[in-house]
């Protein structure tokens, strides 16, 4: 038995992809962050390395005076205490690994396809129970296992009428009508950009509709229509 003992291989967590060395065990990766193993019963390897859990098995063999001279290595296959969930308007919502070359913000939202044209550029981190807002463009933000990031729905304003796509558009800073009308594909010949209608909501609540100029800027909730022309 001893001899059988010897060269025991501890697989830890099946997985696709092998976790690095370096890389400390959570309680994500084994139950309650222990592992029970054969004749030592349950070893607390929370917060070590893969390494320093061999060596404490080991440890736990040599002293428990089962083996003289055991040798144990711990293959971690997938560091499930490294994820972090993405949800909202992101193309492929879920949970994602954290490793050397993908632990920044910016690097997980592109694993999950990226932003869908009606998310924010601004996300919500949650980290111990905490939300921070952080911007996606120009800053780099590292990621911690076990945190959520919501990707949330940008402002947005709608455009109906003779314009090639018709639809919802997100909101850019200090956008116009005419660019309004630009992110819609243009005016089909049979439109009028002298025919244009903007229905907003007062601040009573109440929508009102009135004629509006190509300079108008956007506001969140727009909506703006564009007629046929008379001829």
């Amino acid at each position: 038995m001893r001899q059988a003992l010897l060269g025991l291989l501890l697989w830890a967590v099946a997985g696709a992809a092998f976790a690095q060395a370096g890389d400390k065990l959570g309680v994500g990766d084994a139950e309650n962050g222990t592992i029970s193993m054969p004749l030592v019963g349950q070893v607390q390897v929370a917060g070590l390395t893969i390494a320093a859990a061999g060596g404490k098995i080991a440890e736990a063999l040599k002293s428990g005076k089962y083996l003289n001279n055991p040798q144990v290595n711990v293959a971690l296959t997938t560091l499930r205490s490294r994820q972090v969930s993405v949800l909202g308007q992101i193309a492929r919502p879920g949970r994602y690994p954290l490793d050397e070359t993908s632990s920044n913000l910016a690097d997980v939202i592109a694993a999950a396809g990226g932003v869908l044209p009606t998310g924010s550029e601004d996300v919500t981190v949650t980290r111990g129970g905490k939300e921070q807002k952080v911007a996606l463009l120009g800053k780099s933000f590292a990621l911690q296992g076990g945190e959520t990031i919501y990707v949330e729905r940008a402002a947005i304003f709608y455009i109906y009428g003779e314009v090639t796509r018709a639809g919802a558009y997100r909101v850019e800073p200090n956008m116009s009508v005419m660019q309004a009308i630009a992110a819609g594909g243009g005016i089909t010949p049979r439109g009028s950009d002298r025919r244009l209608k903007l229905r907003r909501a007062a601040t009573d609540g109440k929508w009102v509709e009135t004629d509006v100029q190509l300079q108008e800027r956007i506001r969140p909730d727009d909506v703006i229509y564009v007629r046929e022309s008379f001829f």
